[in-house]
């Protein structure tokens, strides 16, 4: 177990050393693909998301909502897993080249800071409407939608859960 979480706390990066991975990435011209999200529950749909994602440039950066800033979003009883142990997880997929806890509503400040060569969101946004889609286009990099698998949602999750715990 150490192991693993030794690997995996190097892709987990603070704003301190935000700057000098992305340096070290501009440095190998790598292509940035940054997305977002609260990754409560990982599920099959997150996993396809993600790894589709990073086929989209060469290192793939996942911005990580805190605590507050899910629960904000998502309302009281969330998130079920701490910003910590849903980091972890992202962090451990072997396509996830660096994960960020941001603290703010929107990924913005982050996304402005990263300045990515492609921004990803799921199809359930219009590009338009993504957050960044303005700032990343002015510099020049793309902003792109991914359909979601059919039927994989946390909030189905949670919700099937309490269903069966109702049952019994």
């Amino acid at each position: 177990m150490k192991q693993t979480e030794d690997f995996t706390r190097k892709l987990i990066t603070t704003p301190e050393k935000l700057n000098s991975l992305l340096e070290k990435w501009s440095d190998q011209h790598d292509k940035i693909v940054f997305t977002n999200g609260c990754f409560d529950l990982v599920h099959k749909g997150h996993i396809d998301y993600l790894f589709r994602a990073s086929k989209l440039g060469t290192k793939l950066m996942v911005g990580i909502n805190s605590d507050a800033s899910v629960q904000a979003i998502k309302g009281p009883g969330r998130p079920i897993q701490d910003e910590d142990s849903r980091m972890y997880l992202i962090a451990a997929l072997e396509f996830v080249n660096a994960v960020v806890l941001f603290q703010d509503s929107t990924p913005l400040n982050l996304i402005k800071k990263v300045r990515p060569d492609v921004l990803v969101k799921g199809a359930d946004y219009k590009p338009e409407e993504i957050v960044g889609y303005h700032e990343v286009t002015g510099w020049g990099g793309e902003v792109k939608t991914l359909e979601f698998i059919d039927g994989y949602s946390t909030s189905k999750i949670i919700r099937k859960i309490k269903a069966e715990d109702q049952d019994k």
